[in-house]
């Protein structure tokens, strides 16, 4: 059976959105084009923004309805990434706190995609 390896974000500007996302997680795409960009992440997950005015059927969504969750080792690591985020100037929708599964804050990619970077309750 097969699994999805592929996530797709739909964004206004995918050359953007594609530097956005090449600097955040610190990889060079391996296909771009005006329209989309595509990433493989370690691990192996293959990441794509695909700019919305481009795709079929017509997206009808906005972004927010999902988050990209971004596991770290542990508090330390969950300040870090906030201190990183604040000053690159990307938005920060929820500082940094305690929820049920462990340390967490959430930030927003320049289209409103949720970020959420957490370190684990053990």
């Amino acid at each position: 059976m097969s699994h999805p390896n592929l996530i797709i974000l739909y964004v206004r500007d995918a050359e953007f959105s594609s530097a956005f996302y090449g600097t955040l997680f610190d990889v060079s795409p391996i296909e771009q084009s005006n329209d989309f960009a595509m990433f493989v992440l370690a691990g192996g997950l293959r990441f794509g923004v695909w700019a919305r005015d481009a795709v079929k059927p017509a997206v009808s969504a906005s972004a927010g309805a999902m988050e990209i969750a971004i596991p770290v080792a542990d508090k330390a690591q969950v300040e870090q990434w906030h201190q990183q985020f604040r000053s690159q100037d990307i938005t920060i929708a929820q500082t940094p706190e305690y929820m049920d599964f462990g340390y967490t804050f959430t930030a927003l990619d320049p289209d409103g995609h949720r970020l959420r970077v957490y370190a684990p309750s053990r």
